[in-house]
């Protein structure tokens, strides 16, 4: 049996024509949206939900493409554009009475509340990105040898046919291989949720990689008409990162405060399922967020 949130009630929302999101949905009060990163789903944010619930409304989706959520054949990068899964939450929010939500995201579903905090500022009363940086700036930070450690970005950026068929023949090596090197204590993704991860990863590799590819094409020249517009975040916002700026040679802080003028940055020594390494870290800082 797949894992669930315990406490937590499951929709299927229709958030787009065709597209509907699996939804954990918990707990009563003001809204949070918590968006789950890759190679995971919605069960990421497991221990940091159970606690938020405890006085706010939490809602869980599986991205689109991810999970249980539909997964839409991507007819151009458009499908699985952070536009337009930005799009999706704001419209599942909006099906589960909410105009107004905090959103927080991990890895790729930050890049996703990031866009939704540049389109919909009306509807983002706070933001949380988790571990990622901005797609503009990271493909700008990846270089040299060092760059090796997201090779992923490469391959999936590649043009429909070749990446699919490499990833489909391996995906338990290749998605397992991220969550082995990405975490600093394995033992925070038991057996039966890295089942669970590997299991939806395997049957979503086309959709996967249309959201990474995605990231090279037309969520860069979003990102790039943004700054050049001087577009910013206007709401509060809180990332939590791990050093990589260290290896790579940037100033994360730096790179975020361009967006982010009302910012608090917290560099964090858990691995990148921080979620899950450091439950209690990940809860703090979004009530600290919630508090501004």
């Amino acid at each position: 049996m797949t894992p669930v949130i315990p406490g937590f009630d499951y929709r299927r929302v229709p958030v787009a024509d065709g597209v509907a999101l699996n939804a954990a949905v918990g707990g009563s009060g003001s809204p949070i949206v918590l968006l789950h990163g890759f190679p995971q789903t919605h069960l990421m944010w497991r221990h940091v939900a159970a606690d938020l619930a405890a006085d706010h409304t939490v809602i869980c989706p599986d991205l689109r493409g991810y999970g249980d959520s539909d997964k839409p054949e991507a007819v151009d990068d458009t499908t699985y554009g952070k536009r337009t899964m930005a799009a999706d939450v704001v419209a599942l929010a909006r099906a589960l009475g909410h105009e107004r939500f905090a959103l927080a995201g991990h890895d790729r579903g930050a890049l996703v509340a990031f866009r939704a905090g540049l389109d919909h500022p009306a509807a983002i009363t706070r933001l949380a990105c988790l571990d990622v940086l901005p797609t503009a700036d990271m493909w700008h930070v990846m270089h040299g040898a060092t760059a090796a450690v997201g090779f992923h970005l490469y391959l999936m950026a590649q043009p429909p046919g070749l990446p699919e068929r490499m990833i489909a023949a391996s995906a338990d090596d290749f998605f397992g291989h991220f969550l082995d090197l990405w975490a600093n204590d394995p033992a925070a993704v038991p057996a039966d949720v890295r089942a669970a991860y590997l299991r939806a990863c395997r049957a979503a590799v086309p959709s996967i990689v249309a959201d990474y590819r995605a990231s090279a094409g037309i969520d860069l020249a979003h990102d790039l008409a943004d700054r050049e517009a001087g577009n910013r975040l206007e709401m509060p916002v809180a990332v939590l990162q791990q050093d990589w700026g260290a290896a790579l040679g940037y100033d994360a802080r730096a790179l975020w405060g361009a967006w982010a003028p009302d910012l608090v940055h917290t560099t964090v020594t858990c691995g990148h399922f921080m979620a899950e390494e450091a439950p209690a870290v990940v809860t703090k800082a979004l009530r600290d967020l919630l508090a501004r």
